[in-house]
């Protein structure tokens, strides 16, 4: 059987304040599975007068500043799942992997921490940051973070958690698509090529929780593969099929024949 095609991860790259040039030396983070889908939002700042004009037709609507756009995404992190050595703070590269998912997550909060600004010390700024995956491009600052921690190991260590990020810039761009390779950053895109986000590879899609008492076999059920949880399991490392635990992430792809 050949091998599954491996994705490029998504990633984070710090930018200059000018939200288009990569800061020499800058922050980078590798996401650990990238996410099922992205959602950009476009909006500008209308307003319609008020007590004038003909009120037989409707009232003009006047562009009173700038638009808006904003990306918002979801990304997942597991603390028992492989690592790539990209993927750990630098740290944690000697033991290869770490106990407390939030040693991951906090690589991707550090782009909504104010940072000093180099012309005035006093003064901070939000990092601008660049978010990349394929052709998809995106510039902004992180507008907002919400964190949840999903599953705890004996000793009370978060291991899991969903990370749900927001970026926004103050102006509307036209589509602009960034090389593959992820070179060429400058600018915005929204849209992103088919050819490079097809059938994903197990380890680059955001998994499935197991609830309390489900087995793999219903859950495969669930999914359209009732008859090859075999397969789920073993690309899974899965033991017992039967007992599996609360919270228990699982790829639900994995396992498919070529």
């Amino acid at each position: 059987m050949p091998e599954p095609a491996r994705i490029a991860k998504a990633r984070l790259e710090e930018l200059q304040a000018d939200l288009e040039t990569p800061r020499s030396g800058g922050r980078r983070v590798t996401v650990q599975f990238n996410p099922e889908s992205l959602k950009v939002n476009f909006a500008n700042q209308i307003q319609t007068p008020q007590g004038s004009g003909d009120s037989a037709r409707p009232p003009a609507v006047q562009f009173v500043g700038a638009g808006t756009t904003r990306l918002s995404v979801t990304l997942w992190f597991d603390a028992s799942a492989p690592l790539d050595a990209e993927m750990l703070p630098e740290a944690e590269r000697g033991a290869g992997k770490v106990d407390d998912v939030r040693k991951l997550t906090e690589q991707v909060a550090w782009f909504i921490t104010p940072q000093p600004d180099n012309a005035d010390p006093d003064r901070f700024l939000p990092p601008a940051v660049s978010f990349v995956w394929g052709t998809f491009l995106f510039n902004g600052i992180v507008e907002s973070l919400e964190e949840n921690l999903e599953f705890f190991s004996p000793e009370g260590k978060p291991l899991r958690a969903s990370l749900v990020l927001s970026l926004s810039q103050p102006r509307i761009t036209a589509y602009r698509y960034a090389q593959a390779s992820g070179s060429g950053r400058s600018g915005n895109s929204v849209g992103s090529g088919a050819g490079d986000l097809g059938a994903s590879a197990p380890g680059t899609r955001p998994l499935t929780g197991a609830t309390e008492g489900a087995s793999l076999q219903a859950m495969a059920a669930a999914a359209g593969r009732a008859d090859d949880w075999k397969n789920i399991a073993a690309a899974n490392g899965i033991e017992d099929p039967r007992r599996l635990q609360a919270g228990q992430l699982i790829d639900m792809q994995a396992g498919r024949s070529a």
